[in-house]
């Protein structure tokens, strides 16, 4: 069928209309009708006219779609691994530590000073903080121990230090930060905590600080003394790891889920069983907590367990590692280690390290780093459902000559502290 021409009305088209308006006009009934208003202002019940506002000339625009972000340039595959020094010059460094707050690094040296680093690894004339005065230095495993920020600084300016004192004991002690964040204010020194040892017992002393992702403050302490018994004590700070409330309390609170809080052992103590838990490391990302605990005459350990695993005895001194060593009986279960190095392989005092959670080397994403102060030996791992696998030696690509500690920089990439080489290293990809 044909449709009509635009612009014309056909004949049925008109008799239909004609009908329609005769129809309307017969049924309106005038009464009804309201009447039209006098004024030419509209009634107050009628509505006001719609405002008439010009069309927009030609075409509206429409948003363009955001840009997807650029795929990274693939890697090309992991070669190995080596060091780049980062600033080097130090005397005797033990430990760095960085705020997210400061692009500088902070280097602890045994004998009271922390160094800032710029970024350019030029390290500043100025120490940041001097404790030379009141740290006691006779034995290599005594001065500055220990050092980290708080975990809000710089709203929370505090910073913690772990150092020896004359008399052998090592204290726990706090300061604030100067405003202008250029160094640590001598005056504000605070003694949270005293551990009293035998005064002529210089040795294992342990020394990390750590904040958790719980917000506490997590303390390693040698069993201070050879061959001791102090592991096997919980009612002793010796020998343990502990766990500490630095935002209650004074001068701390007792966290709430401690394992000895209500008796049994010091509220202090989260695990024991340790003879020198020289460093030790959180890891978030899987909850758990890596204890690198230096050994006595032939096993150095590594011991692995879940944050939330209070009150674990690790064996110290009726074992060295899985070896039986100085005989009795634990009062309750042993927490085995996950790893054990040989002297006899050449190992003879570990440092704990790191897993990484960097960026730069994706394939060692999750592996724990490790290292041995004596002859520099180098290993990564990864642990996982409770089993390790992927160990690889790293001794020879890191060349190492006495690894003190690690870390990690503002981006997450392994920092490791060299007393041998007096210097602070960077691990990076090889490619």
């Amino acid at each position: 069928m044909r449709r009509p021409a635009p612009g014309w009305v056909t004949v049925a088209g008109l008799v239909t209309a004609a009908s329609l308006l005769l129809s309307a006009c017969a049924s309106e009934d005038p009464a009804e009708t309201p009447e039209e208003p006098t004024s030419a202002e509209p009634a107050a019940s009628d509505p006001e006219p719609p405002s008439e506002e010009p069309a927009p000339e030609g075409p509206v625009p429409q948003e363009e779609p955001a840009e997807p972000e650029p795929e990274p340039e693939p890697l090309d595959p992991l070669q190995g691994l080596e060091v780049e020094v980062v600033a080097e010059g130090f005397s005797q460094p033990l430990e760095v530590a960085v705020t997210p707050e400061d692009d500088r690094l902070f280097v602890a040296e045994r004998g009271g000073l922390v160094r800032a680093v710029s970024p350019d690894g030029a390290i500043l004339d100025e120490p940041f903080l001097d404790v030379r005065a009141v740290v006691q230095t006779g034995s290599i495993e005594q001065g500055l121990l220990g050092f980290a920020f708080h975990p809000a600084f710089p709203d929370d300016r505090r910073v913690f230090a772990y150092y020896s004192v004359p008399g052998n004991d090592n204290h726990l002690v706090s300061f604030e930060v100067l405003s202008d964040g250029s160094a640590i204010d001598p005056t504000t020194a605070t003694v949270l905590l005293e551990i009293d040892k035998h005064p002529e017992r210089v040795r294992h002393n342990g020394g990390k600080l750590l904040f958790g992702p719980d917000g506490m403050l997590w303390v390693s302490v040698g069993d201070g003394a050879q061959a001791s018994v102090n592991g096997q004590d919980p009612e002793t700070l010796l020998g343990t790891i502990l766990r500490l409330d630095v935002d209650a309390g004074e001068p701390y609170a007792i966290p709430t889920d401690n394992p000895f809080v209500a008796g049994g052992g010091a509220p202090e103590v989260y695990h024991y069983g340790l003879r020198n838990p020289w460093r030790f490391t959180i890891d978030p990302v899987d909850g758990l907590l890596y204890i690198a605990d230096v050994g006595q005459e032939t096993i150095e350990e590594i011991n692995i367990v879940p944050l939330t695993d209070a009150g674990s005895n690790f064996g110290w001194p009726i074992l060295e590692g899985t070896r039986a060593f100085y005989g009795g009986e634990p009062e309750g279960p042993l927490t085995d280690p996950v790893r054990e190095l040989t002297h006899d392989d050449g190992h003879c005092s570990i440092t704990g390290g790191v897993v990484y959670r960097g960026t730069a080397i994706p394939e060692l994403d999750g592996h724990y780093i490790h290292a041995d102060w004596c002859r520099g030996l180098a290993e990564t791992f990864r642990y996982a459902d409770g089993e390790i696998s992927d160990v690889v030696d790293r001794t020879e690509e890191l060349e190492l000559r006495q690894p003190s500690s690690f870390g990690t920089d503002h981006d997450g990439e392994i920092l490791i502290v060299d007393w041998g080489a007096s210097a602070l290293l960077r691990v990076v990809p090889i490619r």
